[in-house]
């Protein structure tokens, strides 16, 4: 019987990576088809040159904070490659999150300037929250995105800034900060 039970666990732990891999692509669907459920989010979809989604970004901090996330990055509704996301902030701040984000490239330039390498959002940088109901319906507070130059202006309630939309979705915990300020993100291209 041990011998039965060692053969059963060498071959579920064989399978595990196979599971969890087929697990995270089929979050990332879901990720993508809550965002595409938004319909105020819904329309990026279609002209957006690719955008960046990460299922789970987890936050936390009290007065020095920090987030981290994977993400995959897609043109054509294809994966080209995956992005990191490192964030550490100092400031007011207490508290956990889990949240979703979905970052929006207007063009191949935009696209261009999050793939190039240590891409990170100016200080002024914040996402449309949005929220979604069993009806598909959402909100929104905060004010759109602002990457690149310093002194670009943001656009509340949706557009681009800079070539780029950023929306984001809380999934749970608790926390007083909005900002995607500081975060860097880190881009692998697929192999």
């Amino acid at each position: 019987m041990r011998i039965l039970s060692s053969q059963v666990c060498a071959v579920l732990l064989l399978a595990l990576p196979g599971l969890a891999a087929a697990q995270e692509v089929e979050d990332y669907s879901q990720t993508i088809e809550l965002f595409q459920g938004i319909p105020s989010v819904a329309p990026y979809f279609d002209s957006a040159y690719g955008y960046a989604v990460w299922r789970r970004i987890a936050r936390g901090g009290l007065g020095i904070g920090a987030a981290t996330g994977r993400g995959q990055v897609y043109v054509n509704g294809q994966v080209t490659g995956f992005a990191r996301l490192v964030d550490i902030s100092i400031g007011f701040q207490a508290g956990g999150q889990a949240y979703r984000q979905i970052i929006f490239f207007q063009n191949q330039a935009a696209y261009e300037e999050f793939t190039g390498g240590g891409f990170e959002f100016d200080a002024q940088a914040s996402a449309v929250a949005v929220t979604a109901s069993a009806q598909a319906s959402s909100g929104t507070q905060g004010s759109q995105a602002t990457a690149g130059a310093a002194g670009a202006t943001s656009a509340a309630g949706g557009g681009y800034t800079n070539g780029m939309a950023v929306f984001t979705m809380a999934t749970g915990g608790l926390m007083y900060q909005a900002t995607i300020a500081g975060q860097r993100y880190n881009f692998r291209p697929l192999r």
